[in-house]
């Protein structure tokens, strides 16, 4: 059966599913495998539970209303691009090191007051994410967001290709995911694969023009531009972050419930894009101000007569570090830090958590606290207070924090939202 038959079995079906634990009536399940377990052996109950039809990979699953293709992951991605030139709708596209999920959050949240939109649900943003991103995509969708994540190289052009977007946005260039990329010309290497793409393909980029190393990379691509100069497309201007981030637009002052200078960028960013899609002034403030991160995301967290920031679901050293003068920039007579591992950084592992270590040293913190593997091998003073892990923190927490300024930071592995129990 080829992509076509698919597509019109696709058509007639409720939705693409690849979890029987989510199975609706009439989905189409793809039986997709990992590592670790066979998704061929999941066909027959996804049937059983309303679904459709079943795509296997494997002839030894064959029943009735399966069918049968050479690769189910790739099947899916086919099916995602083929969907994609059915969609006669702009699509926007994003990647970056840091930032993703929010700035794509901002975007949906501004272009949703003019339009019907379509974006990727949580992170869901690799080589699956993407293709149920686009397949989530109706006949009722104006316009696509989609996040593209990778930790290696020809992932994001991999992504692109599938997609096909009019326009793109790169948040940032960071030392995130090392161990795939090297180091940080390794990062943008393959972040840039999406601007290659939509070189290629005569797309349009939005460009933070204040980032020299973006406005380097994106040369001869259609722009749209944003900056706090006046020679952009759009101006915004950073006012302060204590600890919110207040930003001027149009002469009027707007106050987001983000945190940390850091996601000035990611505000800007859907503004700008929401002034190209002519999304109304007042709609644009009205939708950074009310949209509130959430899924441990730069929160702001009351407990305890304390003021707590939880940013615990990623980190990298440039994300950390970005936290850690943000946080440092904070009016408070009493701060505390618990800062968990950073992972997936290969060689430069040691090296970049001496270098947070250090670098918290230097701030005006009362308690810090840095938790897992690689934090407990540093090298650091005896303010600074280190455990191998949660549950060696947890075993041996006393200290009576009240009246406090506390930042949560660490990679997700961690699962650092655990502290506020302790607080």
């Amino acid at each position: 059966m080829n992509i076509t038959d698919i597509y019109t079995i696709f058509k007639k079906s409720s939705g693409i599913n690849t979890d029987t634990r989510t199975i609706l009536k009439n989905n189409l399940f793809f039986s997709l495998s990992g590592e670790n377990f066979n998704g061929n052996k999941f066909a027959k109950q996804a049937l059983e539970k309303g679904a459709t039809y079943a795509i296997i990979d494997d002839k030894d699953y064959i029943q009735e209303n399966t069918i049968l293709v050479k690769d189910t992951l790739k099947t899916l991605q086919e099916l995602a691009k083929h969907h994609r030139n059915h969609l006669n709708i702009p699509v926007i596209a994003l990647t970056g090191s840091n930032g993703k999920t929010t700035t794509k959050e901002l975007i949906n949240c501004v272009l949703s007051k003019k339009y019907k939109t379509s974006a990727t649900k949580g992170n869901l943003n690799n080589h699956i994410g993407v293709p149920l991103t686009l397949l989530a995509m109706d006949s009722t969708t104006e316009i696509g967001i989609v996040e593209m994540g990778a930790n290696n190289f020809n992932e994001i052009k991999l992504l692109a290709d599938i997609t096909s977007p009019d326009f793109g946005y790169i948040t940032n260039f960071g030392k995130a995911h090392l161990e795939g990329f090297g180091n940080l010309d390794g990062v943008i290497k393959a972040k840039s694969e999406l601007y290659q793409h939509l070189r290629d393909h005569n797309k349009t980029v939005f460009i933070n023009q204040d980032n020299s190393k973006q406005i380097e990379k994106s040369k001869n691509i259609n722009k749209v531009t944003f900056s706090e100069s006046n020679n952009t497309d759009t101006n915004i201007s950073f006012l302060r972050a204590n600890p919110n981030v207040t930003i001027s637009y149009k002469e009027k002052e707007i106050n987001s419930n983000l945190i940390g200078s850091y996601n000035f960028t990611n505000i800007a960013a859907a503004i700008s894009i929401g002034e190209y899609f002519k999304v109304n002034t007042y709609d644009i403030i009205s939708a950074i101000e009310t949209y509130t991160p959430n899924n441990n995301r730069s929160q702001i967290i009351h407990k305890n007569n304390n003021k707590i920031i939880l940013d615990a679901y990623n980190a990298n050293p440039t994300s950390m570090k970005a936290a850690l003068e943000s946080f440092d920039a904070i009016q408070a007579e009493n701060k505390a830090v618990f800062i968990g591992d950073m992972f997936e950084l290969g060689e430069t592992t040691k090296e970049e958590h001496q270098d947070i270590v250090d670098y918290i040293e230097t701030l005006n913190i009362k308690h810090s606290y840095i938790i897992g593997e690689h934090f407990k091998e540093t090298a650091h003073n005896h303010k600074t207070k280190s455990f191998i892990d949660f549950h060696s923190l947890s075993d041996s927490y006393n200290d009576k924090l009240s009246n406090y300024t506390i930042l949560i930071k660490g990679s997700r592995g961690m699962a650092l939202e655990r502290i506020l129990e302790l607080l």
